[in-house]
């Protein structure tokens, strides 16, 4: 589930009707203050006088339901919720998360000390966190589709982050039943890339890194904006083309999506702009070809790591003009010792890496000596 994530996040807009999930009663009336949340929709955070508010309004694309998470330091009296609210203790000094796209907020807040279970640690990349499955001190919890659940109890975690497509999973229904708290991480949701990377809030949230989240945030964010400010200066506006097939569809992102909004940001003419979807188009490849056959450059374009392994899927990628200059790039440059893609891992925490990566493609005259760090042009 967590390698294929990144074609998840390309997935259908959601609505803005909600309804919220067993939220039917009121909690006391009492000052508190709202963190800033500047680009994410899909969360917010109270912070009352003993304990914390999280509501998330977009666990997956299209939901309909609202999810509130109340955070309550073990001592202090917890405030009346519906019996639908989640109630999480602080703090928490085991936990197990259910994506890799968790593991760099945990490493960059200094608490992935606290992680005890993943399920499948050959998909996770990290150096760090590697380093501490070979010693033992994070536990394979099989499939997140079988997950291994004498070995979660076993765990005793006090806290469960997961995620869901469609909110059917039976898996963290089953854990919530045996009283383990479960949250959702709704990050791939969000349309903007910044957006994705302020859910380390939401992650902090959980240890009381606050400000340590609000930092590093704030150092991405403007490191973004900067990046994106630079390219802006460049008269050169190359037009570019992403996706690829699977199977008999090419999958394009739409003009509203985050990978868009990355190669608007980057200074180049993104040929499907002007598309209103902001998730993934479904094209055919006469499609695409018409269209695309004259582009100076191919960004994205899937997992592969050779244009020869390309012509060996479609003989079709050969007919552009990207494939015959060799201005293809894909996001393979950092694989894990165990076959990830650091792309999928720590790319929703970096946008402003992606963003300098894509502008150094488009226009190397921007940063000097700058070494793309998950992209590469195929050979």
């Amino acid at each position: 589930m967590r390698f294929i994530l990144f074609l998840c996040l390309c997935v259908l807009s959601f609505t803005s009707c909600k309804n919220d999930k067993g939220i039917t009663g009121t909690l006391p009336s009492v000052e508190f203050q709202k963190q800033t949340i500047t680009y994410a929709k899909g969360f917010t955070i109270s912070n009352y006088p003993t304990y914390k508010e999280i509501i998330v309004t977009s666990p997956w694309p299209k939901s309909q339901d609202t999810y509130r998470y109340i955070l309550v330091e073990k001592g202090q009296s917890a405030p009346k919720i519906s019996d639908k609210d989640i109630l999480v203790s602080l703090p928490i000094e085991k936990v197990v998360v259910m994506s890799t796209t968790n593991i760099p907020s945990l490493e960059y807040l200094n608490v992935d000390d606290k992680l005890v279970g993943f399920p499948s640690t050959k998909y996770i990349s990290s150096e760090k966190t590697r380093a501490r499955i070979e010693k033992g001190e994070v536990k394979d919890l099989n499939s997140d589709l079988d997950l291994n659940m004498e070995l979660l109890l076993d765990l005793q975690p006090e806290l469960v982050i997961g995620f869901s497509v469609n909110g059917n999973n039976k898996t963290l229904d089953q854990i919530e039943k045996f009283g383990i708290p479960v949250v959702l991480d709704g990050a791939w949701t969000e349309q903007h890339p910044l957006g994705r990377a302020e859910w380390i809030k939401f992650i902090a949230a959980f240890f009381d890194k606050q400000k340590e989240a609000d930092s590093i945030f704030n150092a991405i964010e403007n490191n973004y904006i900067e990046a994106k400010k630079n390219a802006s200066k460049s008269n050169d506006k190359p037009v570019v083309f992403s996706g690829s097939m699977f199977k008999d569809v090419w999958n394009i992102p739409g003009g509203k999506s985050f990978v868009a909004k990355y190669l608007e940001d980057a200074n180049t003419d993104y040929l499907w702009k002007d598309s209103d979807a902001n998730g993934s188009l479904q094209l055919n490849f006469e499609n695409v070809l018409e269209k695309a056959i004259n582009a100076e450059l191919w960004i994205g374009a899937g997992s592969f790591q050779t244009r020869a392994q390309m012509e060996e899927q479609h003989k079709g990628y050969g007919y552009f003009d990207a494939f015959k200059t060799n201005n293809i790039y894909t996001y393979t440059n950092k694989i894990g010792p165990m076959g990830g893609l650091l792309y999928y891992e720590l790319g929703p925490l970096r946008p402003d890496i992606i963003l300098k990566d894509i502008i150094n493609i488009a226009h190397p005259e921007v940063f000097s000596n700058y070494e793309n760090f998950f992209f590469k042009r195929l050979e």
